[in-house]
């Protein structure tokens, strides 16, 4: 069963690229169609941060980014999240091995 809310994640992440860079979802596919897919679920994980950052004026900023960074946390240590974003950066970043601190100062960055 998991199955199936992974694939509606990774179709989230889809979504939210294509949404949100058409240029840049457009460039990926001169990528191979085997990392596409993780390529998707990176640029969902940052672009949502991003926004936190840049778009939410009207709303806590710190709170809103201090229970995305504990979603992080968590989804990274449980392999699974309910938001489906953090859910399929999670799988990407297991599949890859991708360094934590790279991950921790992507953060802090913001």
């Amino acid at each position: 069963m998991k199955d199936t809310f992974d694939q509606v994640s990774y179709q989230c992440s889809k979504i939210v690229t294509k949404r949100y860079s058409t240029s840049f979802a457009l460039a990926t596919k001169m990528l191979h169609s085997s990392i596409r897919g993780h390529i998707y679920n990176i640029y969902g994980f940052v672009r949502f941060a991003d926004e936190i950052v840049d778009t939410f004026h009207d709303y806590d900023k710190e709170v809103l980014f201090d229970k995305f960074e504990e979603e992080l946390e968590s989804s990274l240590r449980d392999k699974i999240s309910l938001n489906p974003i953090l859910n399929s950066f999670q799988h990407t970043y297991h599949t890859y091995n991708i360094p934590k601190h790279l991950v921790d100062s992507f953060m802090k960055s913001m």
